[in-house]
């Protein structure tokens, strides 16, 4: 399981990293950008993943964003720069791609199915997938932008 976390881990930051370069950050940030990342994603990881029983993908995603706001908002201060650019890089590899994908593949199979039984599985599938993506990325979008409003003074002295 060791070796799980790790490449986790190596996989988030590697995402970060190329997210981070897309984003234009400076260099200096990419570092702290990997870190927070390989932290949060391996955060969320163990917390799905634990033997007894594991929180679903919406708790563990918020609990996981929340630290990587909250990491986010302290570095910014020492590095006087912007809380966002550190977490936006560090949640994109946590965005939920295959509930999306197989929302949209089920909405695709109910367009083209004439079959009433088939259809009302493919659309419980894609109603049941897209309502996790979306509560998913409420739930990061929201424990990473907490920190920012409770500790407003320090995020807000960043970029003074």
């Amino acid at each position: 399981m060791d070796i799980d976390i790790l490449s986790d881990a190596f996989f988030a930051a590697l995402a970060a990293i190329g997210f981070s370069s897309i984003s234009r950050l400076p260099l200096r940030a990419y570092p702290y950008c990997a870190a927070i990342a390989a932290l949060g994603h391996s955060l969320r990881y163990l917390l799905m993943m634990r033997p007894v029983p594991g929180f679903h993908i919406f708790w563990a995603s918020l609990v996981a964003s929340f630290l990587i706001g909250l990491i986010a908002v302290m570095i910014s201060s020492r590095t006087r720069t912007p809380a966002e650019a550190y977490f936006f890089p560090a949640l994109l590899p946590m965005i939920p791609g295959m509930y999306a994908y197989r929302a949209f593949g089920a909405l695709a199979v109910c367009v083209l199915n004439d079959n009433p039984d088939t259809f009302g599985y493919y659309f419980y599938q894609a109603a049941s997938n897209g309502f996790v993506c979306m509560a998913v990325l409420i739930a990061m979008v929201t424990g990473a932008t907490l920190p920012i409003f409770i500790f407003k003074k320090i995020s807000f002295q960043a970029t003074r």
